[in-house]
């Protein structure tokens, strides 16, 4: 446990911060260390698809170790979605970022974040975390599957920069972070539920091998989504991309 924010290593230029932690991580380096870059080459999304990078936007990943099991470090990835969350908000006029299961920042049906969490086993039996975060500050990517926004859309000319936002994050994450740490996931999957899209209404969830459509109810005691079928049952989704009508 660590109190307080974490150092802020800023990169003019990386592939990808989330490669940079693996490397460092697997080097021996224990973190906490933020690494950001000013402009990301190769960057990476969940379930390996391509990160645009068209420059202005915030790149930075987290290294941390950590002694839970993997299932439980996992839900870390909520913690960073809770401090995107703040962060934004920070920044509009009001508190209307929503949160799309598990991690995804959405203001007004579009993406404005994405986060990919990252682990690997260590010498001494705890893991490392690479908890990878990218805000859409100035340009959003082009994905018509997933209608993505900017905060410049929402705010014009009182953009932050890539160094005050994650000057933010660093602040927002220690917070949500603590709260993890010091109250296990339940603090978390409320605060989490507290700004959920989509809960009570009809989704389709892509698996990989399967779609499964139903109703999302909520959150499992372990940050699965929990999702009524038709037939009644509930189907608890622990991995898969989840696409409400609109978003």
């Amino acid at each position: 446990m660590h109190e307080g924010p974490v150092p802020v290593l800023t990169l003019i230029e990386t592939g990808s911060t989330n490669a940079e932690v693996r490397s460092r991580a697997e080097a021996g380096e224990t973190g906490p260390l933020w690494i950001t870059a000013l402009h990301q080459t190769a960057g990476r999304g969940r379930r390996g698809r391509v990160w645009e990078d068209k420059g202005g936007n915030l790149a930075a990943t987290l290294l941390m170790t950590t002694a839970l099991p993997p299932a439980k470090a996992a839900q870390v990835s909520f913690v960073a979605a809770l401090a995107v969350a703040d962060l934004v908000d920070r920044y509009l006029a009001e508190p209307i970022t929503r949160l799309k299961w598990p991690n995804d920042a959405l203001v007004q049906g579009r993406k404005v974040s994405g986060i990919l969490v990252e682990s690997g086993a260590r010498s001494d039996g705890q893991l490392w975390l690479a908890v990878g975060i990218g805000i859409n500050l100035q340009t959003p990517p082009q994905n018509p599957e997933r209608p993505a926004a900017a905060l410049g859309d929402f705010l014009g000319a009182t953009v932050p920069s890539q160094a005050e936002a994650m000057h933010v994050l660093n602040q927002t994450f220690d917070h949500w972070l603590m709260t993890w740490q010091e109250g296990g996931f339940e603090p978390i999957a409320k605060a989490w539920t507290a700004r959920a899209y989509g809960l009570g209404l009809a989704c389709t969830a892509r698996l990989g091998h399967e779609t499964v459509e139903g109703v999302a109810e909520g959150l499992d005691n372990d940050g699965a989504l929990r999702l009524r079928l038709a037939d009644g049952t509930v189907r608890c989704i622990s991995a898969g991309d989840v696409f409400f009508g609109d978003a």
